[in-house]
């Protein structure tokens, strides 16, 4: 009877187990059946669209022109050069300052020169007189017409021999061969010269020119007159025009350029020959394509955008050209309207969905 008892208990008690099992495995199965539905509708949901800004592509009027580096140079330039031998008896100038053209700067001793055309003109003067008398005895037949000759001769080689005296006298004086500033002397009253010796550099310093160099591209934009505007790096805030007054025949063929020279104005004399130049070069205006700087992204040798089609950020590989004021020519994979995104760009990915902020919004963070 207890055997019966204890069996029936056990049975109670193993049923009554698997009950609380089973109801707990079809509730675990009934949860993962409903999940499952709701992680599949959760899968298939779009991707979060991207917060950005962006802006149109824009069509403005942009000056053409090319950059360029120069050196300045003198209208004329010369070392002035003693032409005969002689000891300098006067320096007539002050270094650095202003000469005349036909100034005199320098003196050489002249007594020797002075003997030499005293005793030529005194040759000459006989000649004359000997030839004069040789043509009235020639007409009287008192002399051939041989001795005629032989006067006439003395008399051209005495006339030569004055010249050449009165020639070497003249260059005992140094003049100033044009208007400009005389540089540092080399030399001193009382030094002995040579022919060939440097005494003093002279430079003609209004107007100066500028030679520079520009691709050989711009050529045809390029023609006598055309004005430029130049900056010195030594004297901030000294802004120059000049204008193109020569262009080289030839192209440089190790870096297809150009070599031009321009007249630029010193009447203040506050350039100096040999100054480093940054010159621009000035077209006409043209309309281009632009987008601010902001909307490009460097991908090494190339830049790109993103552009905005059909809710989704394009990624477009561009050409640029200039930069200017923030913003930047695109000269290929744009037109005007397109819509860029100019914040947001560490966001983006090519095909992302892209929410655009209305222009009142602050711009996202980029």
């Amino acid at each position: 009877m207890k055997q019966s008892t204890l069996g029936l208990i056990l049975v109670l008690a193993l049923g009554v187990g698997l009950g609380a099992w089973g109801s707990k495995w079809w509730a675990e199965r009934e949860a993962k059946s409903a999940a499952k539905p709701a992680m599949t509708s959760a899968s298939t949901d779009a991707p979060a669209k991207v917060t950005v800004e962006a802006r149109a592509v824009q069509q403005v009027s942009m000056p053409r022109g090319v950059s360029a580096v120069g050196t300045l140079r003198s209208e004329d330039s010369v070392v002035l050069r003693p032409e005969i031998t002689g000891r300098i008896t006067e320096i007539n100038f002050s270094e650095g300052g202003k000469v005349k053209k036909g100034q005199v700067l320098i003196r050489l001793d002249d007594s020797v020169t002075k003997a030499q055309l005293q005793q030529a003109q005194a040759n000459l003067s006989l000649a004359n007189s000997q030839y004069r008398r040789a043509i009235e005895l020639g007409k009287q037949g008192f002399i051939s017409k041989q001795a005629r000759d032989e006067s006439a001769s003395q008399l051209k080689v005495q006339q030569a021999a004055a010249a050449l005296a009165q020639a070497n006298l003249d260059k005992t004086v140094i003049l100033a061969p044009f208007d400009g500033l005389i540089g540092l002397r080399n030399v001193s009253v009382g030094d002995y010269v040579s022919p060939g010796a440097e005494l003093v550099p002279i430079e003609s310093i209004d107007p100066l020119k500028v030679d520079f160099r520009i691709p050989e591209q711009y050529l045809g934009q390029v023609k006598e007159g055309s004005k430029l505007a130049l900056s010195f790096d030594a004297l901030p805030g000294q802004a120059r025009e000049g204008v193109v007054g020569a262009i080289s025949p030839l192209v440089e063929v190790g870096g297809r350029s150009i070599l031009l020279r321009a007249d630029v104005p010193n009447a203040d004399d506050k350039l100096r020959p040999g100054m480093f130049a940054r010159v621009r070069l000035q077209f006409s205006d043209e309309l281009v394509t632009v987008v601010p700087e902001t909307a490009l992204v460097p991908a090494g040798e190339e830049q790109y955008v993103y552009r905005i089609e059909d809710g989704k950020a394009k990624r477009v590989v561009v050409k640029v050209g200039q930069r200017r004021g923030g913003i930047v020519e695109i000269q290929d994979g744009l037109r005007a309207g397109d819509q860029v995104v100019v914040s947001g760009l560490q966001k983006v990915r090519d095909g992302d969905p892209v929410e655009v902020l209305p222009p009142s919004s602050p711009p996202a963070s980029s």
